[in-house]
């Protein structure tokens, strides 16, 4: 059963999400936060598997959250859930630590896979990475460039990685062991000049190297 805490400050909204979350049988609402403040405290007590973010909020908002954990090794992976389809705001997010970004228009089936991913270790960025984003990705392309070009393998790894997949399902999917896409995994970010798989892919999308 996966764990889930909602911050969202709309009393219908989070009301809706919990109802649709309590529908799937895997996962269960550990919590509940109307803004960032209580956010932190309710994430701190409860500890869940992962916490699902609204960007904006009263006392603290969403960036500010993703800030505060930022500086916690055991603070939980965050899946933003947001109404605004912005570039600025989903570029902001990801730097700030945030592990997947979602609008709040997407199905019931799409959040619930999105959160076992999150759940799972891994990164949902590709639903919500619009045109109007990849064109503000790649509009700063010029600013940074990666010191040594990827392997045509590193970059089906980088695929893999934005879809979401964990090593071992990208060790499935490429007919290679789960040590051999670890050490894929750190040679791409020694490559990119990226400490985790989130910023690795924001900058390989940046490059428009996926």
């Amino acid at each position: 059963m996966i764990r889930v805490c909602v911050v969202e400050n709309e009393t219908l909204v989070r009301e809706g999400l919990r109802r649709v979350l309590e529908l799937d049988g895997g996962i269960e609402v550990a919590g509940e936060a109307r803004d960032g403040v209580e956010a932190l405290s309710l994430l701190g007590s409860v500890r869940p598997d992962v916490a699902l973010l609204d960007m904006r909020m009263p006392r603290l908002d969403g960036l500010g959250v993703l800030e505060a954990l930022g500086s916690q090794q055991d603070a939980p992976p965050c899946l933003v859930l947001t109404t605004f389809d912005d570039a600025d705001a989903f570029l902001a997010a990801v730097r700030a630590g945030a592990r997947g970004y979602l609008l709040k228009d997407a199905s019931s089936e799409e959040l619930g896979e999105a959160i076992r991913c999150v759940a799972g270790g891994g990164t949902w960025l590709k639903p919500s990475v619009t045109d109007n984003v990849l064109r503000a990705l790649r509009d700063g392309r010029a600013e940074s460039q990666a010191d040594e070009k990827l392997t045509e393998r590193e970059v089906e790894v980088l695929r893999l990685l934005a879809g979401g997949y964990s090593n071992r399902e990208i060790g499935d999917a490429l007919g290679v062991a789960e040590r051999t896409v670890k050490n894929h995994v750190s040679s791409i970010l020694a490559k990119l000049w990226v400490r985790d798989r989130t910023r690795a892919v924001l900058k390989a999308l940046s490059l428009g190297l996926i």
